[in-house]
């Protein structure tokens, strides 16, 4: 497997870094995830991933959002991404172990780069009738995210 490197680079004293390679979630769920976390504090990240999980706060789909209802407030299209939510928060949680080692605070930071990219597609066949098969494939993810601190 080749090297996957940051696409963003940030002052190393005062920023972490978090990186999830290959992770069997939706490519286009976990972009959208990801632009509704960026920007936000590390605290309020963590609480609305928590409450994406438990299935009472949707996240807003504006690319991919063929299909999906309505929800409530002032959102037109979202779903709950719980397992791509779960990927975000163990990354999160990365993110800020890392920055505690750095000694920086890890309350006192917010998310300032999401980058989700398609990683390999893991071929699979899924049998049909009359020994035929049809291609059943799984897509893996690349996931970074750079934490900054609030100045």
């Amino acid at each position: 497997m080749a090297r996957i490197d940051y696409t963003l680079e940030m002052d190393a004293k005062t920023s972490s870094k978090a990186m999830g390679s290959e992770l069997h979630i939706s490519p286009k769920k976990s972009r959208e995830l990801g632009r509704a976390l960026k920007g936000m504090r590390t605290q309020n990240a963590k609480k609305y991933l928590e409450a994406v999980v438990a299935k009472k706060q949707a996240v807003p789909f504006k690319r991919h959002c063929e299909g999906a209802g309505h929800k409530k407030g002032p959102m037109a299209g979202g779903r709950y991404p719980v397992d791509a939510a779960k990927a975000f928060l163990k990354l999160l949680e990365n993110a800020g172990s890392n920055a505690e080692y750095k000694g920086l605070d890890p309350e006192r930071m917010y998310i300032a780069h999401v980058a989700t990219k398609r990683g390999r597609v893991i071929p699979g066949m899924i049998a049909r009738a009359r020994g035929r098969g049809s291609p059943y494939n799984t897509d893996t993810v690349n996931i970074e995210i750079i934490l900054n601190e609030v100045r």
